[in-house]
């Protein structure tokens, strides 16, 4: 049962948007503005940098917090890790405080994998940062630092479970990043 409400506290807590409530909070609508997102990226063009990156630690927290938690309670070996790392990004996907709705999920899951390791966090964030430096498209970036995660879960030893957990969420990122793939093949995406 402990377990259970666990997973549910991790996809509420995920379900709270903060892109959306600091653009309300400055009277923007997020949802009107650049791509509609209410993720990080999408405030700091509506709002700025400073607001961008308050709302990717914040968004970033949702995943760090229940998977620190499930870690702590019930270790790496507990399958309920992989369970509350998914519900976490499902719940930034898919509010149900907006009508199920959200955003794509990239700093949420970024929290996910810093509250596994500190080490693989810092190499999904530097891959992150060479592909924005070289290819200017922070879709590309996100895509690719998202997709590099099971791999490195697979090569550092962590349990098939947490392996499995990386390989849904990135395929739930790759899945929300549709129309930005879309708009990457045909030469569409804005740059930074």
């Amino acid at each position: 049962m402990e377990k259970l409400l666990l997973v549910i506290f991790a996809y509420l807590m995920g379900s709270v948007l903060f892109g959306e409530i600091v653009a309300k909070l400055k009277g923007v609508n997020l949802r009107e503005v650049g791509s509609g997102n209410v993720g990080a990226t999408n405030v700091s063009r509506a709002l700025g940098k400073k607001f961008g990156v308050l709302v990717f630690f914040l968004d970033m927290l949702k995943g760090f917090v229940p998977t620190a938690l499930a870690v702590s309670f019930y270790g790496i070996d507990s399958k309920v890790v992989m369970f509350v790392g998914i519900a976490s990004v499902l719940g930034h996907m898919f509010s149900v405080f907006d009508g199920f709705k959200g955003g794509k999920g990239v700093a949420t899951a970024f929290g996910v994998v810093l509250a596994l390791s500190f080490k693989l966090a810092l190499l999904m964030l530097l891959l992150w940062a060479g592909v924005l430096y070289w290819k200017r498209y922070v879709s590309l970036a996100s895509i690719t630092a998202s997709v590099s995660a099971p791999f490195l879960f697979l090569l550092a030893g962590y349990p098939f479970h947490v392996f499995l957990m990386g390989v849904v969420i990135a395929g739930l990122i790759v899945y929300k990043h549709r129309p930005n793939i879309e708009r990457l093949v045909a030469g569409q995406e804005p740059k930074v």
